[in-house]
């Protein structure tokens, strides 16, 4: 198991905003995080995203949250502490973590630069019932430990606050445009959804010299997705006649929307195939063509005291497209 390793350092003082119970009302909460161990860095979180998935996981939407939850995984600060192994990092680099801290380190995932698919993969923030001193607590907080192997190297070019999103929607959308060969240059991709994840998908798609379309429900998005994103063309997914002519000129589909929707209007003799983040590399990978391309997320910046008026609106569907907290201007021990 990759893991940090515990020295006889005290453990350090932390203080996040946790939900308690299925409401998802978040509040502050003190708690403490490992010593920095010889692998280890520690980093003081400016920003971190909100991610729709840290809506289900507070409020329990699949029945199997685990309580108190400190979410977050969406996680960008500056290294403050580094074990005397560490060799990614010194004191002051700007780092990421995503939606994992710890992997077996031994099978077949792990031997491929694939942690996210390990069996034992350890999540950024505890979400299924556990000891309490195994409980991980997410980037809703101050200060983060982490093997310095589930941390990502920060682009100086990129903004924190902009790209603090990438570390969960952008890797998830990344990944699979890279492994179905989605990211040729004159191939067509198909967007479904403009939200969080889409508008992202549309970035890497048109720096990768894609023609995109976007297909959405919300006829309304059509300037917002060729005006201001640069997608070549917009479907609404209702129009029978637009869904019909469209067929069979697209070189992939991908399916961005969590919400249930229909299918068959996207489908005929095709594949389908899902996909869940990525691993280490991969990310390094994504965030280093982000930070060449200048892709970020569009996001707004709230204060830690504005979280459950931003889940309540995530919850509707009022955000264009990701909130994000401003975490080390805002929350206060």
């Amino acid at each position: 198991m990759i893991t940090g390793t515990h020295e006889q350092e005290q453990t350090q003082k932390a203080v996040g905003w946790a939900a308690l119970d299925s409401s998802g009302i978040l509040s502050p909460f003190h708690f403490t995080r490992r010593a920095n161990g010889d692998n280890d860095i520690t980093m003081k979180i400016l920003y971190c995203g909100i991610c729709h998935s840290d809506l289900h996981m507070t409020t329990n939407t699949f029945g199997f949250s685990s309580y108190p939850m400190i979410p977050g995984h969406e996680i960008v600060g500056v290294v403050t502490k580094v074990g005397c192994k560490v060799n990614k990092f010194k004191v002051g680099d700007k780092a990421g973590v995503g939606g994992f801290i710890g992997s077996c380190g031994t099978c077949t995932s792990c031997q491929n630069n694939l942690e996210n698919y390990c069996t034992n993969v350890t999540h950024t923030a505890t979400i299924f019932g556990v000891a309490e001193e195994e409980k991980n607590y997410g980037g809703f907080s101050d200060i983060m430990v982490v093997n310095e192997h589930f941390a990502i190297r920060f682009p100086n070019s990129l903004s924190l606050e902009g790209g603090a999103p990438l570390l969960g929607g952008g890797i998830t959308v990344y990944s699979p445009m890279k492994y179905f060969g989605l990211n040729e240059a004159g191939k067509h991709l198909g967007v479904v959804g403009l939200g969080g994840l889409g508008h992202l998908a549309v970035k890497f798609a048109k720096a990768f010299g894609m023609k995109v379309t976007v297909i959405s429900t919300s006829p309304n998005k059509k300037e917002e997705a060729i005006g201001r994103l640069g997608a070549d063309s917009f479907l609404v997914s209702s129009d029978t006649m637009q869904m019909q002519a469209a067929m069979n000129t697209m070189d992939g589909i991908l399916d961005t929307v969590s919400a249930v929707h229909p299918f068959n209007p996207l489908i005929g003799r095709k594949l389908i195939a899902g996909s869940n983040s990525g691993g280490m590399k991969e990310t390094q990978e994504m965030i280093d063509f982000a930070g060449k391309h200048n892709i970020v997320a569009d996001v707004e910046v709230i204060p830690i005291d504005y979280v459950n008026t931003a889940m309540k609106r995530l919850a509707k569907g009022d955000i264009r497209y990701r909130f994000v907290i401003d975490i080390g201007n805002t929350l206060t021990a």
